[in-house]
């Protein structure tokens, strides 16, 4: 893993919200407006810019935790802009705070955890028991 990064540094990410995006649960639209895990993936994305310039060939990163306070509605055809600010670089594992805001408006602030591990260890820990491969 390359450690380029430093406290404080940031990344930003922006999307608009699309219809897919809103608060469905099995077919049944519940809320017209960005749905918290929505803000789960993009938070996610957000946070991940930092580890697709870190990797290595030999490297993936993958999620260690997620938190999401879900301030405000953000609507369909509005921009949120996501902003990644890392916390901190323990070992392998990065720490982002997340804040989603769209103008002005806080939509939503979290954290993210990331942990870089090698694509052959990965491998044989996402192999399902009983298998090949």
């Amino acid at each position: 893993m390359k450690n380029i990064f430093k406290t404080g540094d940031t990344k930003t990410f922006h999307r608009t919200v699309q219809k897919e995006d809103q608060a469905i649960f099995h077919g049944e639209l519940l809320h017209a407006v960005c749905s918290t895990f929505a803000l789960a993936r993009d938070f996610e994305w957000s946070s991940r810019l930092f580890f697709l310039e870190m990797k290595e060939e030999d490297e993936e990163g993958v999620g260690t935790f997620l938190q999401i306070d879900h301030k405000s509605p953000a609507f369909v055809g509005e921009e949120i802009h996501f902003t990644a600010t890392v916390e901190e670089i323990r070992g392998m594992e990065l720490i982002c705070s997340i804040q989603a805001l769209v103008n002005n408006r806080l939509i939503a602030t979290g954290k993210t955890g990331q942990k870089m591990l090698k694509k052959e260890r990965l491998a044989r820990i996402f192999t399902k028991p009983g298998t090949d491969g």
